[in-house]
Order: C-alpha cells, then structure tokens, then sequence
C-alpha cells in the first residue's frame, strides 16, 4: 500500500494551537496531515483541505501510520487544559508520554527531517517561581528540576528525550517552551480552559446576565505572561527551520496579574465587576514570566501583539459563543 507523503504533519491538530497551526501551513501552499484523538466534530478547526485523521497517537502504531510520509512534524498532541485540569489530574497529563515516546520513535523510523516538540513554561522549577514580582524565567531555570508536578514533570522527560534522540539517532529535533497561549477558536468552558478564556467567559456572561459579579480564583495577585496564537505559531515555524538544538522560551514577556488581566476584560467590555475571591482554588505558581533574551538574541525575534490587543479579539470570539451556548 503506498503512503501520502505530505509536507507536515500536525500531531494534535484538532486542538487549539494546532488547529491555528494548521490554518497557517496550508495558507502557505503546504500538504498537511492533521491527526487528533477527539472526533472531528469536536475539533476546534477543521480543513477541508487537509488530510484529517482521527487517531490514538498514545499508540505506537497509530503515531507510526500517523508520520508515515511526513516531511516534518509539530508535535503538540497532550492531555492538558488549565490550572483546575492539570492540578486535578496529575497521572493524565503524565500518560502523554506514551505520546510523546510514540511519535519520536516513529519521527525515526520513518526519516522525518525535522520534528518540532512543544513543551511548556510548566517545566521552570517552582522555587523561582514564589514571588508575584518574579523575575523572569531563562532557560536554564529549568534545572535543577523541580516542574510542575504531573503535566511539568511529563514536558521536561519529552524534552530530554527529544534532545537524546537528537544526539543518539541524528534525529533533528526542536523544542520550544509555550508561555500561556491564548485567543478565538479554542477552549472557553468546561474546565480545561486557560486563564484568558475563562476570564472572557465569565465576564461575557455578567454583561449578558446584567449580574455584574464574579469569582476569581485565589487573590487575584499571582503574576503570568500570556501570548497570543498569532505569534505562537509564527514563532514555532521559525524555531523549527532554525539551527538552534536547545529548548527555547516562547511567550510574551509583558507581565499581568490575574486581577490585572479582568480589568483589562472589564474594560474591553465596558463594565466593572464585583470580585469574590475563592482562595481554596486551584491557582498555580504565585508568579510566572517568560525571559526573552535568547529568542531576541538567536532570532532578533519576540512575540509582538499587545496582551489588550489579543484579549479585545478574543474576548469578542468568546463573547459570541457564550451568547449563541444561551441561545
């Protein structure tokens, strides 16, 4: 039986960012292959004019089937959501790494050039990360190793085994740390949704409802960087065709703290709400901020859409969906 060969695969392309990713590849005249677990209607995005498989790349051999006659592979597929899901279910997010295994053992069997792995700012260990005023995470704050319990601990092992099959099999590999992306066409609702989302939605339905209150969880004061889609997948593309071999920092640099990201909302939407606080909640590191020395110093490069900027177009996105849930 012949193979298709295709310009790119998208592993985990029926996600958020993969969905983005995908969108872009094809703009650009490439033949991409999008493999996602979920069913098709349950993709963010789907393409016509993509290759779609529905497909368990925890399983050796879909992932083999998956890469069969690709040119190059993102590697973005992960059991993950926001800070309420990863907290609340350690051994999923641990369990992507049959994934990750799979489809770096089937990028070397079948010759693939290049293989791009998304990691994640959940690597940093937690002791640089107490203070709200952090100073910002470098690279080499990773180690000694100390992630985020469950889904950290599995981005760092994925990492390393990347980097090995680099050195071992000659395996080209590119790693890249994901800085809280966010914007339109992702997750909103249901518990998996990252920060920016959830603030959308939940200031969304006070304009809708006309009960301007809302719950925040923790104080409000923890500290994080957010980037929008569009930069995340322009940076990825550029990290991937680079020479550079170590794991690089890919985010915004523009800090916020969670009660600074609602009243960026609050504004965008035009009204002020009451704030209770539920500190028994699931929160994360108190402060998280991504340094952008080596991405500016490699690449003269870093992402470039202002935090108010995304959020208004992601905000207008979600704003919709919540109306059209409510019928």
């Amino acid at each position: 039986m012949s193979v298709r060969q295709v310009d790119v695969l998208v592993a985990g392309g029926g996600g958020f960012i993969g969905g983005h990713l995908a969108a872009d590849l094809l703009a650009q005249g490439k033949t991409v292959r999008v493999v996602d677990v979920k069913p098709q209607d349950e993709w963010y995005q789907v393409h016509p004019d993509a290759e779609n498989v529905q497909a368990d790349l925890s399983l050796l051999d879909a992932a083999d089937q998956a890469t069969a006659g690709a040119r190059e592979v993102y590697m973005l597929a992960a059991d993950m959501g926001g800070m309420g899901f990863i907290e609340n279910n350690k051994a999923l997010c641990m369990l992507t790494v049959l994934t990750s295994t799979h489809m770096l053992q089937a990028a070397q069997k079948h010759d693939v050039e290049r293989y791009f792995y998304s990691s994640s700012a959940c690597v940093y260990a937690a002791d640089k990360q107490t203070d709200p005023t952090v100073t910002a995470l470098k690279e080499s704050d990773a180690y000694p190793a100390l992630p985020e319990d469950g889904y950290g601990w599995e981005k760092l092992f994925s990492e390393r085994m990347a980097r090995h099959f680099r050195e071992d099999f000659g395996l080209t590999t590119r790693v890249a740390r994901y800085h809280n992306v966010y914007g339109p066409e992702g997750t909103w609702t249901g518990g998996r949704e990252k920060a920016p989302a959830a603030v959308c939605r939940k200031i969304a339905e006070a304009v809708i409802s006309g009960r301007h209150e809302l719950e925040i969880w923790g104080d409000g004061e923890q500290t994080r960087s957010f980037m929008y889609i569009d930069d995340c997948v322009q940076g990825s593309q550029m990290i991937l065709a680079s020479d550079l071999e170590e794991p690089i920092n890919l985010g915004s640099a523009e800090l916020v703290s969670i009660n600074g990201l609602y009243s960026i909302v609050e504004e965008i939407a035009g009204i002020k709400c009451e704030r209770k606080y539920d500190l028994s909640a699931p929160q994360g590191v108190r402060g998280r901020n991504s340094d952008n020395s080596m991405i500016k110093e490699v690449f003269d490069w870093e992402p470039s859409i202002s935090l108010a900027d995304g959020l208004a177009k992601t905000y207008a996105w979600v704003y919709d969906q919540v109306k059209r849930a409510q019928g």
